[in-house]
């Protein structure tokens, strides 16, 4: 008789209970959207939300270069033809941190493209989180009384690991992510 099956049993359902479903963890989301302009430019903001694991913390403190990459697309909405895409942009926001100096370095296009220093982790993370004022298009791309879509979503880029070390660090994988792709329809 097999006794060893029922312990085997036991540890299976004992794991199976334990485990965390990626759906189950809160997902990566964009809110606050907000579409403006200003006299000469179209302007977007918005902030994603879970987006920092506590592998991915780990990580970053650890002095590993996180980059998060923010897509944004628009397109004029047309009721026969298909819509016309008027801007596709990528923007990445990266962080650094460095251990001898205590401090994160970011680099954040859409806020002049300067390197940005903060000490604490907090403020960093709500730095890399957030895109302010990005300009899509100069208004005279757009047509007055016309109907438009902007689509944005983020992803955080995947690492590239020297040499053989993603078999060594394989659980790396489970901090990436990407939201779903998010639409705001609005009328110039």
């Amino acid at each position: 008789m097999n006794r060893g099956r029922p312990g085997l049993i036991i540890l299976l359902l004992v794991a199976f209970l334990c485990w965390e479903a990626p759906g189950l963890a809160e997902e990566a989301s964009l809110s606050d959207i907000v579409v403006t302009n200003t006299r000469d430019h179209l302007l977007v903001y918005f902030t994603v939300n879970n987006c920092f694991t506590p592998e991915m913390n780990e990580a970053i403190e650890s002095g590993l270069t996180t980059t998060f990459t923010f897509y944004v697309k628009l397109y004029e909405k047309r009721d026969i033809l298909w819509d016309k895409k008027i801007a596709d942009l990528g923007l990445s926001h990266s962080i650094k941190y460095d251990n001898l100096t205590g401090t994160y370095e970011l680099r954040l296009p859409d806020r002049n493209d300067k390197p940005v220093t903060v000490r604490h982790f907090d403020e960093a993370k709500k730095l890399m989180s957030e895109v302010v004022g990005l300009k899509l298009v100069p208004l005279y791309h757009l047509k007055k009384g016309a109907r438009y879509q902007l689509q944005m979503m983020a992803e955080l880029d995947k690492l590239e690991l020297p040499l053989y070390l993603h078999y060594i660090l394989f659980f790396l994988y489970l901090w990436d992510f990407k939201t779903d792709w998010y639409a705001v329809d609005f009328r110039y």
